[in-house]
């Protein structure tokens, strides 16, 4: 028998304001594609799960005052939120990757509607964007994030003031680390057009009549094509692999 029935819906109400936040805004999970009312029964369900673990911190920051507990649910929001964020901002970089390789390997096609939102995209960034986050699921990502939200009641408990800079510090961090990590795997796609256009220019020296850039534009897609074919494995081994230390 429940002993304090309305002290556990309030707690119940507050760790769902932080777990909603974040599978608010989380890949995969805020996509266009799942409804609102399977977004709210998951983060519930969620939420009744990892109650018992957060038990301890939340229930005594619990008060029957209400501005009180409504200021609670607000910083609970918003830190959740950022939590969310921090691993939708990795998951966006995907976007930048797709964009820089399409551009690369001269991959000029009209855009196309895209798999998880409601926008257009080219098609070998939805190729990229759809496997990196299967590879995520593939690994439980969404297991790392829901032990990180339970680890956040220690670190952040119920109650405390949201701070604003530490938050946005937090989300300029991860899109410096993810920057990177996008670079360096659309690095062999710089590299290679960087050569095939040098290579381009000492032809069409050699034969100024001949309209090599006209020419060359399928070689180049052929030859990016190769590249990603034979480096599609490798690079969504290595974003898989940095999607820990960064969310972290």
């Amino acid at each position: 028998m429940i002993q304090d029935p309305e002290g556990v819906v309030l707690a119940l109400f507050a760790a769902f304001c932080r777990i909603g936040g974040c599978i608010l805004v989380l890949p995969g999970f805020s996509t266009a594609r799942l409804s609102t009312t399977i977004r709210a029964f998951l983060a519930l369900t969620v939420t009744v799960a990892l109650l018992p673990v957060m038990w301890d911190q939340l229930y005594p920051k619990i008060r029957g005052t209400t501005p009180d507990y409504l200021l609670l649910c607000l910083f609970e929001s918003l830190t959740g939120v950022v939590l969310g964020m921090i691993a939708r901002f990795y998951a966006l970089g995907l976007q930048f990757l797709g964009t820089v390789a399409t551009m690369m390997i001269g991959l000029n096609t009209p855009p196309a509607a895209d798999i998880l939102e409601d926008a257009s995209e080219g098609q070998l960034t939805n190729i990229i964007t759809f496997a990196g986050l299967m590879v995520l699921f593939m690994l439980d990502f969404h297991h790392q994030v829901f032990i990180a939200i339970a680890d956040t009641y220690r670190t952040i408990p119920p109650g405390a003031v949201f701070d604003p800079q530490k938050a946005l510090v937090s989300l300029t961090d991860t899109l410096s680390a993810t920057f990177y990590v996008m670079l360096r795997l659309a690095s062999p796609f710089i590299l290679f057009n960087v050569l095939f256009n040098l290579a381009i220019g000492f032809i069409n020296k050699l034969a100024p009549v001949v309209p090599v850039y006209f020419i060359s534009a399928p070689y180049m897609v052929m030859g990016g094509t190769i590249l990603f074919y034979l480096s599609a494995a490798a690079m969504l081994s290595l974003y898989a692999d940095a999607f820990g230390p960064i969310f972290r």
